[in-house]
């Protein structure tokens, strides 16, 4: 007998994988948290039945969302993760050596968990000694902290649950606050194939506080389409071009400066989404 997994990713679109089994799944306090062992990705990461990272692809995720507004920034020494339970982008951030602090700030345990558990090779970063791991709701934190943060990244989940809050303005104008006066922000934004009046609502949602906002875009396989885009607010520093005074080697797979530039040239249809 075969087994397949289908991720309705519309109303009419399912992205359908064939599974060698189930290795684990709970109920958590917040979600549905499950992994999944498939023959074309690899293991699986399922919060609420949705894709969230893949043995196969995660590289080009969490490379982009974390090498992108860390090499825009001059000297990024304190960063912020909010979200990111599987470690992945922790793991990224740790490769910068001027990074003093990295915080994670993750609402669900049991992602964190599972992730060190069936996910070694993405959530190894988090026993780095400049890791702090905090169980906590990172809309409160963030809004609670002044001046605070070179980098701000939200690595969170679809916007629904307890992810909701992360794609509001009033959010946006908290991460603002946090950040110290050269600041830059980031946040996965979704596909500007299916969801293109969500990537056009956290644009402006972003643009109302930061001075300068752009977009930029990777393929990522497992997700919706394929094409995927993160939003990026800076306060200084022009986040298109590498700022790094000693620009930072890099073991990736994805991620190099080149790709860092032509991420943020945009397809016709893409850049109309971010037009006034």
């Amino acid at each position: 007998m075969e087994l397949w997994y289908t991720e309705k990713q519309t109303e009419y679109v399912g992205m359908t994988c064939k599974a060698k089994g189930t290795l684990m799944r709970k109920r958590s306090q917040y979600q549905d948290i499950a992994v999944i062992d498939t023959e074309q990705f690899g293991r699986m990461l399922l919060l609420d039945g949705i894709v969230q990272t893949t043995v196969a692809d995660e590289f080009v995720y969490h490379e982009m969302i974390a090498h992108v507004p860390l090499n825009a920034h001059p000297h990024p020494r304190k960063v912020a993760v909010i979200g990111g339970g599987d470690g992945g982008t922790i793991r990224e951030i740790v490769k910068h050596d001027t990074v003093e602090k990295a915080v994670l700030l993750e609402i669900d345990s049991e992602v964190i968990e599972t992730s060190r558990r069936y996910l070694p090779e993405i959530a190894c970063g988090l026993d780095d000694e400049r890791v702090e791991i905090l169980i906590a709701d990172g809309i409160a934190h963030i809004r609670e902290s002044k001046n605070t943060y070179d980098v701000i990244i939200i690595d969170s989940t679809d916007p629904v649950g307890p992810a909701v809050g992360l794609f509001t303005p009033e959010f946006y104008g908290s991460v603002y606050e946090a950040l110290k006066d050269d600041g830059i922000m980031v946040a996965q934004t979704e596909s500007p194939y299916y969801e293109p009046e969500r990537v056009r609502q956290t644009y402006l949602g972003v643009n109302a506080h930061f001075p300068i906002t752009k977009l930029y875009l990777a393929y990522i396989p497992s997700y919706s389409s394929g094409l995927w885009s993160f939003t990026i607010g800076a306060k200084r520093h022009d986040p298109a071009v590498i700022n790094r005074e000693r620009p930072q080697p890099l073991t990736t797979r994805y991620y190099n400066v080149d790709v860092h530039k032509a991420a943020f040239g945009l397809p016709e249809f893409v850049r109309e989404l971010v037009q006034p």
